[in-house]
């Protein structure tokens, strides 16, 4: 397991580019809008904060969560199956389930990498707040990224190739990035839309990391939609994954 984590490691820093823009696109986002003067000054929508505050941080940190297991993970899950390297594998003592881990761990930490970059930024150069409970935040965008990853194995598993994977993961990834907020403020969507972002699993990891950013417990119906996505998915990609 150690070697295939290091050998995928390796592979995956060989094609930075989508390293960097996965991690990237949500940093220079966030300190792209934050200097946006409106987004800096108080507003009673948002209960007295500012949107730099309580919105823009979470949405960047769910945009690179998307970017990641819609697009990159599918992506390179595909290219394997397309080539053959999970059949040959299953033909050896290593399981292909190890280099799916193996993606899943590796995928997962760029995750985290972004989310870091994204706080640092936010706070050096916008002077936005850090997540006042940091250790449920963390827990919560474990718990998220699971989902999130999992959602991304479904598109690996229906995806017919490498070339049609990233568009399958587009068109999943943007409405989820319009009912979790990033282009109408949850407090602002009618009540219809509202409901669907929801029961939609990026809404509830929305509020989860928001009220963990505010030094709150996140909600438990929030966390039983998360965990019922994380399931859901879990079992739609056992169930759907092809080797070949």
């Amino acid at each position: 397991m150690k070697k295939i984590l290091l050998v995928e490691t390796k592979l995956m820093l060989r094609d930075w580019p989508s390293v960097v823009i996965s991690i990237a696109l949500p940093v220079v986002l966030l300190v792209s809008l934050g200097q946006i003067p409106t987004l800096r000054t108080p507003d009673p929508t948002f209960g007295g904060q500012r949107f730099i505050d309580a919105q823009l941080p979470a949405q960047m940190v769910l945009l690179a969560l998307l970017t990641i297991s819609f697009t990159s993970l599918p992506s390179v899950l595909t290219t394997y199956r397309e080539r053959g390297v999970l059949r040959r594998m299953s033909t050896t003592p290593v399981h292909p389930a190890r280099l799916l881990a193996a993606q899943l761990l590796i995928n997962l930490s760029v995750a985290l990498v972004a989310v870091v970059l994204i706080i640092v930024a936010g706070r050096l150069v916008l002077g936005s707040q850090i997540p006042a409970n940091i250790f449920t935040f963390v827990l919560v965008v474990l718990f998220g990224t699971a989902a999130m990853l999992a959602m991304g194995l479904v598109i690996a598993s229906i995806a017919p190739n490498s070339k049609s994977a990233p568009g399958i993961g587009s068109i999943a990834m943007f409405p989820l990035m319009f009912v979790g907020g990033m282009w109408i403020p949850r407090e602002t969507m009618p009540e219809t839309l509202r409901t669907v972002s929801d029961y939609s699993v990026v809404g509830p990891l929305i509020n989860a990391m928001r009220d963990t950013w505010a030094g709150q417990l996140p909600q438990l119906p929030h966390l039983i939609v998360i965990a019922v996505g994380l399931a859901l998915f879990s079992v739609l990609a056992v169930k759907l994954f092809r080797w070949e």
